[in-house]
């Protein structure tokens, strides 16, 4: 039997992404047990795995913005954690100077190895100076397969099949959720080239209300809020629900008719637990990114293109859901 550790810390979308490599070590290694170390934020996405058997969270983020003795003694409580086991190998599948620290930081076995990207394919080059090996993988598969094909070759095993995910999300009760059925839309996003026209999302919340579904407007900060009660406003088919954690956001996701959203980790999040979902893209390369591995997933738009309303709802129909006018 031998311990894995793998790093991959942030952000939301990577963390969904690098899930199916549990299930390819499990399925290729039997009996390996796998650890992850992962950013506080999305600590509860690889707990939802039955398949990781230790996770360590980390507050790098956080760390960097506060200079105290309490953010000190967290730093010194998390290397402590971490160093309670020692690993075959540790697998650092971010590719950045800040997750190449974390994998010096984990204890190695007698026999044991870090590895990570090629300095060609690191993220940040420096990187690879921390790790035993560096490994290649080719430069224009997608994100997820990647990711496969770099835990494949550090581990020695073949990718096989389609990737999955694996998760056991947890039941949640929204007391402020209707009982009419739902379709949540993932509008908000950090990076402006992304985000979908409010117009849009408007005319689209006026036609699913028409199809007796409820839109749900998640937001995870007060600025996103605010843009989700803009979107809501005069639009008795929309609700803009109270903040919640990723625990949450995960099983109203399980359970909505549908998920429209932009490139977003949750958008992913919801296609890798095979929702029906929609995803917007304008601002990255569809190729890398789009959920391909569900056939309950649509992807629309392309670099620099937004989808029209009209394409979206073409793709709501070809998901069996409602139909035009």
């Amino acid at each position: 039997m031998s311990r894995v550790l793998i790093i991959k810390t942030s952000s939301l979308g990577d963390v969904v992404h690098n899930l199916p490599i549990v299930n390819d070590v499990l399925r290729a290694l039997p009996g390996t047990i796998v650890d992850w170390v992962v950013e506080e934020a999305y600590a509860d996405l690889p707990r939802m795995h039955p398949g990781v058997t230790r996770v360590v969270p980390v507050a790098q983020r956080r760390w960097r913005r506060t200079i105290s003795v309490a953010a000190s003694a967290e730093r010194q409580a998390f290397e402590s954690l971490l160093r309670q086991e020692c690993y075959d190998v540790v697998l650092d599948t971010q590719g950045l100077l800040k997750s190449a620290v974390l994998a010096r930081l984990a204890r190695l076995s007698p026999s044991g190895v870090r590895i990570g990207f090629s300095r060609r394919l690191a993220r940040e080059g420096l990187a690879r100076l921390f790790y035993d090996r560096g490994i290649d993988v080719g430069r224009h598969l997608h994100a997820v397969e990647r990711l496969r094909s770099l835990a494949a070759q550090a581990l020695g095993y073949a990718v096989e099949g389609p990737p999955i995910f694996g998760l056991k999300v947890p039941h949640a009760r929204f007391d402020w959720l209707a009982s009419a059925p739902y379709a949540v839309l993932l509008h908000a996003t950090s990076r402006p080239e992304k985000a979908w026209p409010v117009s849009r999302w408007r005319s689209l919340i006026t036609h699913l209300s028409g199809l007796g579904l409820q839109s749900i407007l998640p937001h995870g900060s007060e600025n996103e809020q605010q843009g989700a009660q803009e979107l809501a406003r005069a639009l008795p088919g929309a609700t803009v629900p109270p903040r919640f954690g990723l625990g949450q956001a995960a099983a109203l996701l399980r359970d909505a008719r549908v998920v429209i959203g932009v490139d977003t980790g949750l958008t992913h999040l919801a296609a890798a637990l095979t929702v029906p979902t929609v995803a917007l893209f304008g601002a990255t390369p569809r190729w890398r990114y789009a959920p391909y591995w569900s056939a309950n997933a649509i992807s629309l738009g392309e670099e620099k293109v937004q989808p029209s309303v009209n394409e979206v709802l073409g793709a709501l129909l070809r998901l069996g859901i409602g139909t035009r006018g």
